[in-house]
């Protein structure tokens, strides 16, 4: 790419060296017409340069995009690898030590645990191509989102404290209803719980809401950690897009979570907003019409 874009600059220098030059000789053949030759030559080097500042903007964007996949490539590899290594080190502790029937329970909890992590990953790769691709329709039935949240949060209520405590405090209102695609949903809830967990610090408190307003239905994640800055949250819903940068961004993702956020709430007329929290950490408010 870099070969690309030295090419492209050499060609524009080129190029407009040669206008020049051919401008220079035409008036001095006919030095009677040199404002008529000023003019469209002028004209010719302004949608000259338009073109090539576009084409710059888009070589750009696509070099970022390939810089993008690739870190997105490389994070993949490390989530997929994370949970099997665990997998396999529990599974073989198993098979080689004479361990009790709760540790063996313990170790399998563990793993099922690992399991779904990788499931929902892959789910969200699936669904996004599928949402890039067209192919999804959003299929649309009533469901209990309360029913739904309170799943999705019992399932990610994993501590990462030696007390044991919990890191997720939900507040939900019951039996709240709602016509929308129930599995694409699952993956919006899912996403922006996990994004709030993984942000924050061990033993920081996360906080889930679910609640009915004026007729619309508000979910909210909030967390207390690293933060976004204002000049990321115009971009954080991209697709590939993570914040920060990669020498100096710890944890790790894919990229895709908020992107199937954002396409997922399109599809159902809903709202996203992002805000800071405080004294630190971010706010995720849903707002379904």
């Amino acid at each position: 790419m870099k070969k690309s874009l030295v090419i492209f600059y050499a060609i524009i220098i080129y190029a407009v060296a040669e206008l020049m030059w051919w401008g220079y000789m035409l008036v001095k053949l006919n030095p009677s017409r040199t404002g008529m030759i000023m003019g469209e030559g002028s004209m010719f080097v302004v949608v000259f340069l338009i073109g090539a500042y576009f084409l710059h903007k888009s070589m750009n964007k696509e070099q970022k995009l390939q810089e993008q996949k690739k870190n997105f490539l490389l994070s993949v590899t490390h989530e997929l690898k994370s949970p099997l290594a665990s997998i396999k080190i529990l599974l073989q502790t198993i098979q080689k030590r004479d361990l009790t029937k709760a540790q063996v329970l313990n170790f399998i909890d563990k793993s099922l645990l690992d399991v779904e992590r990788l499931d929902d990953m892959v789910e969200n790769m699936l669904l996004a191509s599928k949402i890039e691709n067209r192919s999804y329709t959003f299929p649309k039935a009533e469901f209990n989102l309360s029913v739904l949240v309170d799943s999705i949060v019992n399932r990610l209520q994993i501590s990462k404290c030696d007390c044991n405590q919990q890191i997720i405090n939900a507040e939900i209102e019951p039996k709240i209803e709602i016509i929308g695609d129930k599995f694409a949903l699952t993956s919006v809830v899912t996403n922006l719980v996990e994004n709030a967990v993984k942000y924050s610090n061990p033993c920081e408190t996360v906080n889930v809401k679910l609640f009915e307003k004026e007729g619309k239905i508000h979910f909210q994640v909030a967390d207390h950690g690293i933060g976004i800055a204002d000049n990321e949250k115009g971009r954080i819903f991209d697709k590939f897009y993570r914040v920060g940068s990669e020498d100096t961004r710890n944890t790790k993702g894919t990229g895709l979570g908020l992107y199937i956020v954002k396409e997922v709430l399109d599809k159902h007329q809903a709202s996203i907003k992002v805000k800071d929290n405080r004294p630190a950490g971010s706010v995720f408010e849903v707002v379904f019409a």
